[in-house]
């Protein structure tokens, strides 16, 4: 049973005082004696059976998910733990110097948080190898202020919270832009920034790349008009005085194995972020208001019955018709679940026009492709690999797991999947497989547009929540 530290934000002079004690305490005893003679912290690491871990809750970092804790810098953390043979405890914390205070005095081993640390903070700390490149961005709301170049930044404020580097590159920026203002709002996330600027209560905030492609979904009015500076790398942070935790972390870094992990999360969380589309996310958002409450009974029903998410075969649908039930393609397939004539069959549906049966019906198909994956594929794999199915076939789709083992990835993994699935648009491939050619490509598109309604309907229903299949 996972048990996470819940740190609520202390009082910021306190924490404060603190940090500067524990600086000083550090700097007298790195100059005293020589810490990796007394101080086995890695055999106290294994001999508790944990690794304590501070991160952020956020879409980029850590949150429950419908399959557990998910996360980039919690899977991630939790790879790094199993490596050392330990379980892995998140502490959360949202303030940058509480983190560094709770980091100096023993509370926890490692600073994951998805943010990179500025110079001035960082040379108190031991930093793992980079892992993620991100880029400070100016956001703003579509329609907002014009913003093409530092110049046009003149009378406006920007808002940005405590984040020591983000700090850091204004201050830079403003030797050579000296109009350039902002105003800091420490008690607020990077998130929440993002939803007043949305709200038009800001009107630019500074936010990285990451940060902003995330919750971009969420929030499609946004768009980023400048990169600040130049790329950052993100990277985990110890206590210097860790030597042996230190030298594991970068040891772990420079692994094959963690490097195809590092890989395999930045798709899974960030790959079907890249084909953004405003104005079908605008729409989508009205469609969820207008056109959703008319179905969303019968998806709950027919979702409950199956043992499957709702939400996601909401997103299914809209995908498949934009919840229209009279929607027909060129192929033939019909309905709100735009179901050929042959499956609407073995389904026993009548009537692929009639919307309440046919949600009935491909929500059933649904989870008898899920269940013909096999519960050999972990969740969410298996459920993305019921997706792609759906769209391509499962014939094609026992292809690519065929394939993807062949070129020796992961058979049981959607990343390993995702990047065979346009493969067998080549004959060098397909004429090898059973079931030949496959418009691999579109299905690889699919499923990232599913899993994008998916996690922006839940949060439209469910608002600064981070729930969903991978983001």
């Amino acid at each position: 049973m996972l048990h996470v530290a819940i740190k609520k934000r202390r009082d910021r002079t306190a924490r404060n005082i603190i940090l500067i004690l524990c600086l000083l305490s550090l700097g007298f005893s790195l100059a005293a004696c020589d810490f990796s003679l007394v101080r086995n912290d890695l055999e106290a690491i294994k001999a508790r059976g944990e690794l304590v871990v501070i991160t952020r809750n956020n879409a980029t970092c850590f949150y429950e998910g419908p399959h557990g804790p998910s996360g980039f810098e919690y899977q991630l953390a939790k790879a790094f733990a199993e490596d050392l043979g330990v379980s892995l405890r998140p502490m959360i914390i949202e303030d940058e110097a509480d983190m560094v205070a709770a980091l100096l005095s023993g509370e926890a081993d490692i600073i994951a948080a998805g943010f990179p640390f500025g110079a001035d903070t960082a040379q108190f700390l031991a930093l793992s190898p980079g892992y993620l490149e991100v880029t400070q961005q100016l956001v703003g709301h579509r329609g907002g202020p014009d913003i093409k170049a530092m110049a046009d930044l003149k009378d406006i404020t920007v808002w940005t919270s405590g984040s020591s580097s983000r700090l850091e590159l204004l201050r830079k920026l403003k030797k050579t832009h000296p109009d350039l203002t902002w105003q800091t709002l420490s008690d607020y996330t990077n998130e929440e920034l993002l939803q007043m600027v949305w709200s038009r209560s800001l009107p630019l905030t500074v936010v990285e790349s990451n940060v902003f492609r995330m919750n971009q979904r969420y929030l499609p009015e946004l768009v980023a008009y400048l990169d600040m500076g130049k790329p950052q790398w993100l990277a985990w942070a110890t206590d210097p005085r860790n030597h042996r935790l230190l030298s594991a972390m970068n040891n772990w870094f420079s692994k094959k194995k963690t490097k195809e992990k590092i890989k395999g999360l930045t798709d899974h969380y960030y790959g079907h972020l890249e084909d953004f589309d405003y104005v079908d996310l605008a729409r989508y958002r009205r469609r969820i208001k207008n056109r959703l409450p008319k179905y969303q009974a019968w998806f709950e029903e027919a979702a409950t019955r199956n043992g499957l998410d709702w939400q996601l075969v909401a997103a299914l649908s809209y995908q498949e018709s934009h919840w229209n039930p009279h929607a027909k393609s060129y192929t033939g397939v019909r309905g709100i679940m735009m179901l050929t004539l042959e499956t609407a069959k073995t389904l026993g549906l009548k009537s692929r026009l009639e919307a309440k049966t046919s949600i009935f019906a491909g929500t059933r198909y649904l989870a008898r492709l899920k269940q013909m994956v096999g519960e050999d594929v972990p969740e969410p794999d298996r459920t993305f690999m019921a997706l792609a199915a759906y769209n391509i076939g499962f014939g094609h789709l026992q292809d690519a797991r065929i394939l993807a083992k062949r070129l020796k990835k992961q058979s049981g993994t959607w990343h390993g999947i995702r990047s065979v699935l346009p493969l067998l648009q080549q004959k060098k491939y397909y004429r090898s497989l059973s079931h030949g050619y496959a418009r691999g490509t579109e299905t690889v598109q699919y499923v990232d547009r599913i899993r994008t309604y998916h996690t922006v309907l839940n949060a439209a229903l469910v608002p600064e929540v981070y729930i969903g299949y991978g983001g």
